[in-house]
């Protein structure tokens, strides 16, 4: 099913704000389709792709965190972007909002200016057309651009586990892996995987790193692929830091076999 480039839908309970972004949208030169409910859009998605969503989370009978999280278990619906628009100001919420998959988070009230100024950067960040499949490596994790699919590799037994990667984990760790082992700051951070008008904190880097090594990690309190760097940031654990433990684990391997 392709995906219409310049179709934004809109969801949101209340008809003054669903009017009120659309006409700034369409003023932009976007298309709208307006819907009153999550379950009429999840039905529409089946139809017809739009290149965004613009998604209220607090709404009656399904809520958009529960909207978002559908869209995003979905082959064929997991990579339109997500702009969560709420009037929950607790940082906590917007986390959680992102840890489900939306892209970017506006609280209410909100500049139309601005709303449609994100609309452009996550549609240009979001761009998912020209993807191929592309693989990254490091250790034992491979991860699939195109499928978007994470596996890591049991050195020992050679048995492979799909790793169930949120798409703000997936990204942060593509991020990581492409700076080849150099230092990101937070902001670098938040610039590369959410966009430049994110208006996050320091605070939903860490609570995604956190989770990412929950599941690629084998000790969470010894990381081995992604650092710490005090005072800093985070970087990826680099090639030569790989072969240096290897080296090394063969090393004591072979001394252990010789005083046997």
């Amino acid at each position: 099913m392709a995906k219409e480039k310049n179709l934004i839908y809109v969801v949101d309970d209340d008809a003054n704000i669903r009017n009120l972004v659309s006409v700034a949208l369409k003023d932009a030169g976007f298309e709208t389709m307006e819907f009153d409910n999550g379950l009429s859009l999840l039905d529409q998605t089946q139809k017809k792709l739009p290149a965004l969503i613009i998604l209220d989370w607090m709404m009656p009978d399904l809520d958009g965190l529960a909207v978002c999280g559908r869209l995003k278990l979905k082959p064929e619906t997991r990579k339109i972007p997500v702009i969560m628009v709420t009037a929950k100001t607790d940082s906590v919420d917007c986390i959680l909002g992102l840890e489900m998959g939306a892209d970017d988070y506006l609280k209410k009230p909100f500049d139309m200016k601005e709303l449609v100024t994100r609309v452009s950067a996550v549609i240009r960040r979001k761009d998912y057309s020209n993807i191929k499949d592309e693989v990254l490596t490091i250790g034992n994790l491979t991860l699939n651009l195109g499928s978007r699919i994470a596996v890591k590799k049991d050195p020992a037994t050679g048995a492979e586990t799909f790793l169930q990667l949120t798409m703000k984990e997936f990204d942060l760790l593509v991020t990581l892996i492409r700076k080849k082992g150099n230092v990101m700051t937070r902001p670098e951070i938040m610039r590369d995987v959410w966009s430049d008008e994110f208006d996050g904190d320091d605070r939903t880097v860490d609570v995604h790193v956190r989770y990412l090594r929950k599941k690629i990690e084998d000790s969470e309190a010894h990381p081995f692929y992604v650092k710490t760097v005090r005072g800093m940031g985070y970087r990826i654990v680099t090639q030569a830091e790989i072969d240096n433990l290897e080296s090394n684990a063969k090393v004591k391997v072979e001394d252990s076999a010789v005083s046997k």
